[in-house]
């Protein structure tokens, strides 16, 4: 079984840990330090992949913990986020907004159909599509949970200016858009 760094250590262990990673110099020796610095930048747990997920890891885990006494989940999260910027989608629709494929989604839509947060209603023009409706306790969400997530995102970004948060959007983009 494979523990990550995120169930070993709090989030502050896990950035001292980092840090002390980044100063420290891996190999020991003159041959393998040439062969390990010439690597360095793609080997866990420098390179940006492996921090991108630990980044990843540790932000779920925080919104998770703050979702739980809604009984929410950061999948669910995501499809309310849909559905207040268009109520009525197409399940195709919001499993290609949030690149899921349908097996997955439909189980996080039975759920919240379960919690009444949702509707499903057949598409009068066209009955082979589902659309997705928020009822009243999932519009309501939207008062509730987006103060909770721009507070995680603050503490996230905190130190980060709002130049930076940019630049840092604008290249994440960039290479998700190159391995699309």
């Amino acid at each position: 079984m494979t523990v990550s760094y995120v169930q070993l250590f709090s989030i502050n262990q896990v950035k001292i840990i980092l840090r002390i990673l980044s100063i420290l110099q891996m190999p020991s020796t003159p041959v393998e330090q040439t062969h390990t610095c010439q690597w360095q930048q793609i080997l866990a747990p420098y390179n940006m992949g492996y921090r991108i997920k630990l980044l990843s890891q540790l932000l779920t885990r925080a919104f998770s913990e703050r979702l739980e006494p809604f009984g929410l989940t950061p999948f669910h999260w995501l499809v309310l986020c849909c559905l207040w910027i268009e109520d009525g989608l197409p399940t195709s629709s919001i499993g290609e907004k949030l690149q899921q494929v349908g097996g997955t989604l439909t189980g996080v839509l039975d759920r919240m159909e379960e919690r009444q947060l949702i509707r499903r209603e057949r598409d009068p023009r066209d009955r082979r599509i589902w659309r997705i409706w928020l009822t009243d306790a999932g519009k309501e969400l939207e008062t509730v949970l987006p103060p909770i997530a721009a507070e995680l995102r603050e503490r996230a970004m905190q130190g980060i200016s709002e130049q930076e948060r940019e630049k840092m959007s604008q290249l994440i983009d960039r290479a998700i858009a190159n391995m699309s």
